[in-house]
């Protein structure tokens, strides 16, 4: 399906219209929109525990000020998807963009008032989950449409590696987020904790001018289709985009539901595993400021949170760039693999009582969960019809965005009531994933199979 828009204008760029290749400066600009928005996500999430300390407010309560963006991401994600199809790329990216950088002014606006006593904490956190919704409403538009972009202008031997490019940038802006972070947290300036939700405000605005100015709203060569992207996968790590043969070679496949006999293992896992994932990422924050003894400065936790989430964020991608190609695990053993390997490092973070073992638990507990994400979402995919790929690709995305509703919450919650409440919920869902794949999910042989 073509993606211009009557308001926009076509390209003519006789090299890319005769190859279907994107240029290099191209892609680069796509790359840079995915890398800014999962950057300023990860900063968000290593200043939000400081910040909270700081407004006196309990852990819970911060945790479930993301959860209605959450929902709304779920939600609306897939409706984008099918706009883009119908409105154009290129629009989508802009209004996903304008979402993220209005959600970031916003949501940092609210917090300066807050830390400035100019609100209560009550209203600061209400205005807080407003302003984040936005970024769960609107900003959900613009990574399914940089796919489908991606996917509609590139032919199929060259697709996947084009989509494992722009899926790295996901990964890269999370090691980033956390390690400038603590760099923009500049007192100063009065902005204090607040800084990066500004500063990656400013660098989503140069990406938005330079979309608008650099990126032409061709007609594509290939048709393809947006899919849903996950909210967030807690470290960072996409969920893999899976695009089937192009519209024109395959009639409309029937609906597909997650209680399908062939994806139902594989959803039980991604789930409960999901859950897992979403409970470590919300109580590390707070486990560093504890540890390390740092509620009475919160301003010097943001250093430190940054830190562990970029051990955690560079370990994920160690698993996907390295370990999977290397050793060409398949879905089966990726999950049980990464499962197990992720209930490890949550003991290891459980009692460790210092900077170097937080940080190499949470770093290990990514690894296995960047080893347990592709594997499922693997084995979702070659579980179905060429035909039902877009489909099972949303399916992914929802259940890992459901995850993120209420999970970082509950794990917060009953980590504030006992350590090992929290941690040994995340390691009993891990132990269920395994037991369960190691008797429910398909072999990989089988999967396999041509």
């Amino acid at each position: 399906m073509a993606d211009s828009h009557p308001d926009e204008p076509r390209d003519v760029t006789a090299p890319a219209a005769a190859t279907g290749a994107i240029p290099p400066a191209r892609m680069a600009l796509l790359f840079m929109v995915m890398l800014v928005t999962a950057a300023g996500n990860t900063a968000m999430q290593s200043v939000m525990p400081s910040i909270g300390t700081a407004l006196q407010v309990e852990d819970v309560w911060i945790s479930l000020a993301y959860s209605w963006s959450a929902l709304l991401w779920v939600v609306c994600a897939p409706f984008w998807a099918r706009k883009s199809d119908q409105r154009g790329r290129k629009a989508m990216m802009t209004l996903g963009l304008t979402g993220f950088i209005t959600s970031f002014v916003l949501c940092g606006a609210a917090l300066w008032a807050g830390l400035a006593g100019w609100m209560s904490a009550l209203w600061t956190l209400i205005a807080f989950a407003a302003a984040r919704s936005l970024y769960g409403g609107f900003g959900s538009a613009a990574p399914p449409a940089v796919q489908a972009y991606v996917a509609a202008r590139t032919p199929r031997a060259e697709r996947t590696q084009a989509l494992s490019l722009i899926a790295s940038s996901f990964g890269l802006g999370t090691v980033i987020g956390p390690a400038l972070a603590p760099l923009m947290v500049v007192p100063f300036l009065g902005l204090g904790l607040t800084g990066p939700f500004l500063a990656f405000a400013a660098l989503g605005a140069v990406a938005l001018v330079l979309l608008r100015l650099r990126l032409p709203n061709d007609e594509p060569k290939f048709a393809a289709r947006g899919t849903g992207i996950a909210y967030s996968s807690g470290t960072g790590a996409p969920v893999d985009p899976q695009i089937g043969p192009e519209a024109d070679d395959i009639a409309e496949p029937p609906r597909l539901s997650w209680r399908d006999p062939r994806l139902r293992p594989w959803v039980f896992a991604g789930l409960f595993g999901g859950h897992a994932q979403a409970m470590v990422l919300g109580i590390s924050g707070f486990l560093v400021l504890d540890r390390l003894g740092l509620r009475d400065t919160p301003a010097e936790g943001a250093g430190p949170v940054g830190l562990v989430l970029m051990a955690g964020a560079i370990a994920t991608l160690l698993a996907q760039w390295g370990l999977i190609p290397r050793f060409d695990l398949g879905p089966r053993a990726a999950t049980l693999w990464g499962i197990a390997t992720a209930a490890f490092g949550t003991v290891l973070l459980a009692v460790a009582g210092d900077l170097h073992l937080i940080a190499l638990g949470y770093a290990i507990a990514s690894l296995g969960f960047g080893l347990f994400r592709p594997g499922t979402t693997a084995g979702t995919s070659l579980a179905v019809t060429r035909a039902e790929q877009g489909q099972a690709s949303g399916i992914v995305a929802s259940l890992a965005g459901a995850s993120y509703i209420y999970a970082p919450a509950l794990g917060v919650w009953l980590y504030g009531h006992s350590d090992w409440l929290g941690f040994g919920l995340i390691v009993a869902l891990c132990a269920i994933v395994l037991v369960h794949g190691w008797f429910r999910l398909q072999a990989d042989r089988e999967l396999t199979r041509s």
